[in-house]
């Protein structure tokens, strides 16, 4: 069911689909959009479970912030439509950006459970520029693989690769440039260790945006954390995997 939702005088778009008496939430990356996410929404769902999949602010259907907000106040947000849609102890899943508010979310929340994909959270050391186009381009990249398969889709993104340069950085608009570089300087490592939640990481070996590296670092911090990693997979590995992903995502969901 399509919904909106006002926070802090914005629009906020999401998707409530009620089925079960557990709720997974589904928060995208940087760049993407519900949609992204189709994929694993609909592993939720074959698993009985409900779903709620949002439009981040500033994204797809969704308003962009009013001011420069960073993690806090996408958390804030989560919370504040949680509450209001009486979903309590959720099953949080977040991919990339998504997974930062994942971590701040369960950090301070009650959360049944936690599945971290690609998540970022822990401080990059490479300039804003670079990450404007990274997320950008992979973004684009698994919307092409969705809409136009596999094989199109690298023809398409050879032409995309070619013309790429300074543009995502200028196309961005001046309030989400200054959002992605707030949130991207954020380190969410003090806050891993309060994560009372069981958490499952899902990650690409090959992932260049989030390294694996990442995911090893999160592991050690959150308590009872388990990492499954594809060989071969990306930034987006439950795209570039989508069996495995599936069947390591219903396990985990099904079992208590």
């Amino acid at each position: 069911m399509k919904k909106y939702y006002e926070f802090d005088g914005i629009k906020v778009h999401y998707q409530l689909d009620k089925k079960g008496a557990d709720t997974v939430v589904l928060m995208h990356g940087w760049g993407c959009n519900l949609t992204t996410l189709a994929s694993l929404t609909a592993v939720a769902s074959a698993a009985g479970m409900s779903t709620l999949a949002v439009d981040f602010p500033g994204f797809g259907e969704s308003d962009e912030p009013s001011s420069t907000w960073g993690v806090e106040q996408y958390t804030a947000m989560m919370e504040s439509l949680l509450k209001a849609e009486g979903i309590e102890n959720p099953i949080l899943l977040g991919h990339s950006f998504g997974g930062r508010v994942g971590i701040l979310y369960s950090s301070r929340n009650p959360v049944k459970k936690l599945i971290l994909v690609d998540a970022a959270g822990v401080k990059p050391k490479r300039p804003l520029k670079y990450y404007i186009k990274v997320y950008s381009f992979k973004a684009s990249k698994a919307l092409l693989k969705l809409t136009h398969g596999r094989e199109r889709a690298e023809q398409l993104i050879e032409q995309q690769r070619a013309k790429r340069g300074s543009a995502d950085y200028n196309n961005a608009s001046p309030r989400m440039r200054a959002i992605l570089s707030k949130v991207v300087n954020e380190d969410l490592c003090h806050v891993m260790p309060s994560i009372k939640a069981p958490t499952l990481l899902i990650w690409g070996e090959n992932d260049t945006a989030t390294p694996l590296a990442d995911a090893r670092k999160m592991a050690k911090l959150i308590p009872d954390t388990g990492l499954v990693s594809f060989p071969g997979c990306g930034h987006y590995s439950f795209l570039d995997n989508p069996r495995q992903t599936a069947a390591v995502l219903t396990s985990f969901l099904t079992t208590d």
